[in-house]
């Protein structure tokens, strides 16, 4: 346990400069001493839960992240992200069966290397616009908008090229598809 507390100091410090926020600016909007927070970060006051809560708002993150605790559990609940061919990928769920994942794609990445494997993958795009290559088609899919498709047919998906895209990517393995329900309740086979 110690050496958990001794690092709060730390997480502390890099989660403050990676937004951009000074002692002042942490000061005005927790309420806490910029002394206060300066010991804290120095490791010079033993951290307590009326102390990181504040801070765990201020900056947007989970407490476990300030005080570094155990990964254990939904992995929905501590994304850690994985670059994998030049993107950011977010796992949602473990492997296995049916695969979720959030996929930012940078802007840079435009060259379609397209490939087929068994399976079956949904994709939602939450930010930007992403190029899909299916077969020999091309497709351009801006915010909201979704594509379904058999991953034998040979496949890639990047960015326009006009900035990055925030993908929701769910993949099944063949004979795991999903199953869309409609607003009344009914149930639909995908399209085909």
């Amino acid at each position: 346990m110690e050496q958990a507390l001794a690092g709060v100091g730390r997480r502390l410090r890099r989660v403050r400069a990676q937004r951009g926020f000074t002692l002042t600016d942490v000061a005005e909007r927790t309420g806490l001493s910029k002394s206060t927070l300066s010991r804290l970060e120095n490791g010079q006051r033993r951290p307590s839960l009326e102390l990181l809560l504040p801070l765990a708002h201020v900056y947007r993150v989970p407490i476990d992240d300030l005080v570094g605790a155990p990964e254990v559990g939904d992995p929905r609940v501590r994304l850690k992200p994985r670059h994998v061919n030049g993107r950011t990928v977010l796992p949602l769920t473990r492997s296995g069966g049916v695969q979720a994942w959030k996929i930012i794609v940078p802007a840079s990445q435009t060259t379609p290397r397209t490939r087929g494997h068994e399976g079956f993958e949904w994709l939602y795009v939450l930010s930007g616009r992403m190029r899909l290559i299916l077969g020999d088609q091309d497709f351009v899919l801006g915010v909201g908008e979704a594509a379904e498709f058999d991953t034998r047919v040979p496949h890639w998906f990047g960015s326009t090229g006009e900035g990055p895209a925030e993908v929701l990517s769910i993949f099944g393995r063949v004979g795991e598809r999903m199953q869309v329900r409609a607003s009344g309740g009914t149930e639909t086979e995908p399209h085909q």
